[in-house]
């Protein structure tokens, strides 16, 4: 799709930064959640694991419906979709500050936040994959980082805001803001104009991807690459507390928010570093990079705990690992399915996800509960992670290598901007 590159160059940078800013307002339902678990567990008086069902429906919603949410973006039309998809994230933390009880809480925070996340998601990273064929894995690593990169601009206010006016005011006024700048960004958004039906002639359809063992294997990496992360983001504020690292002060400042500051800047920056590497080296080379690293990285943050100073600074370098998966895994499958219908087969792999966070919130706590310790949990993260990585190189490669040499008896066209790894 070379030609495309220079058909749709025009003003794709500014719907790109767009795109970006759309995602930054959607992200802190996810990735804020340490800070506000603790007092939302105490004021509804609830165990850990009950409480964190609630982080679960946020990302099995987030998730679960994005096959629909393409579909509707598709037939529908992205900006009212994705204005509609940031009007419901900042809808969910004001009517979750209501919630007096567990399944208000779930219905509010979880089920409206992940079905507007969810939908504001799946609709920026594939126009992103449409806007930039030639830079795939770049762009959806860029939009991918403003997923990561939003909470970094809440962390520090939000632990400020709920110590001092509370958590109720704190969801109410920061759910009105984000609301805002994300419908804001979301009214200038547009297709490329080779997005149109008569333009997109590569791609299968989703009942064709579906069939693929490739989109099988990518489904079960990134369940996979998904729980790890998962686990570590959800469960952050149990096992800190439990390692003594909560209270403590480094560099001057409290040692928690300080750790989700750094991992929101590394978890976004590696989605455009990994993604730019991957255009360049091929994705399964990059994979296996990024995911063996990954769980050397917990291992060692693990060895560390003792240690807050350290245990936070390896904490950035475990989210550095993680968070290219949202860079990798897009960019891979729009590689080896076409652009036609990026968004809604994005939406079956992105599935994955949510089967990760049941895997990395309630599941890991219940092992906590079991086991008595974190440390059982952690062993299965990094074995995941290695074993992920391994399947990169020795099963994903392959595959895609004869899928591409197959693509034309499966595709409505020759599947363009293949990035398989030398």
């Amino acid at each position: 799709m070379a030609d495309g590159a220079t058909k749709i160059s025009g003003g794709r940078w500014i719907q790109l930064a767009l795109g970006v800013i759309a995602m930054m307002a959607i992200s802190s339902p996810q990735y804020a959640w340490p800070l506000l678990q603790g007092p939302l567990q105490n004021s509804i008086g609830v165990e850990l694991t009950t409480v964190q069902w609630t982080f679960s429906i946020l990302i099995v919603l987030q998730t679960g419906l994005s096959p629909v949410q393409g579909f509707l973006i598709e037939r529908f039309g992205l900006r009212r979709l994705v204005i509609l998809g940031c009007a419901l994230s900042g809808l969910s933390w004001i009517a979750a500050a209501f919630a007096q009880d567990a399944l208000t809480l779930y219905l509010t925070y979880g089920a409206l936040g992940g079905i507007g996340t969810g939908i504001v998601y799946v609709g920026v990273v594939g126009l992103m994959a449409r806007w930039f064929p030639d830079l795939r894995g770049f762009a959806c690593g860029m939009a991918a980082a403003g997923y990561g990169f939003g909470a970094i601009t809440t962390t520090f206010p939000i632990d400020i805001m709920v110590k001092a006016i509370g958590y109720q005011r704190t969801l109410i006024e920061l759910g009105l803001i984000l609301g805002v700048i994300g419908i804001a960004a979301s009214l200038g958004l547009k297709e490329p104009a080779t997005s149109r039906r008569e333009d997109l002639g590569t791609g299968v359809s989703p009942g064709t991807m579906l069939r693929s063992p490739v989109f099988w294997l990518l489904f079960v990496m990134m369940t996979m690459m998904s729980t790890g992360g998962l686990m570590v983001l959800s469960q952050f504020g149990a096992f800190a507390k439990e390692f003594g690292i909560t209270n403590a002060i480094i560099f001057g400042v409290a040692a928690f928010p300080l750790a989700l500051t750094i991992d929101r800047a590394t978890n976004g920056a590696t989605r455009a570093v990994f993604g730019w590497i991957s255009d360049r080296i091929g994705r399964e080379n990059t994979m296996a990079i990024a995911f063996i690293g990954e769980g050397a990285a917990v291992a060692l943050m693990l060895s560390m705990r003792d240690n807050p100073t350290a245990f936070v600074l390896m904490s950035g370098v475990v989210f550095f690992g993680w968070g290219e998966i949202f860079s990798l895994f897009p960019s891979t499958l729009t590689d080896s399915f076409g652009p036609r219908h990026a968004t809604t087969n994005y939406g079956f792999l992105y599935v994955a996800q949510g089967v990760g966070s049941v895997l990395g919130g309630p599941v890991a706590a219940e092992i906590h509960k079991a086991e008595g310790s974190w440390l059982p949990v952690f062993a299965l993260v990094i074995a995941m992670d290695v074993l992920t990585g391994l399947l990169a190189i020795l099963a994903l490669k392959p595959l895609r290598r004869r899928h591409a040499s197959i693509g034309s008896q499966i595709s409505t066209g020759p599947v363009s901007g293949l990035k398989v790894s030398p």
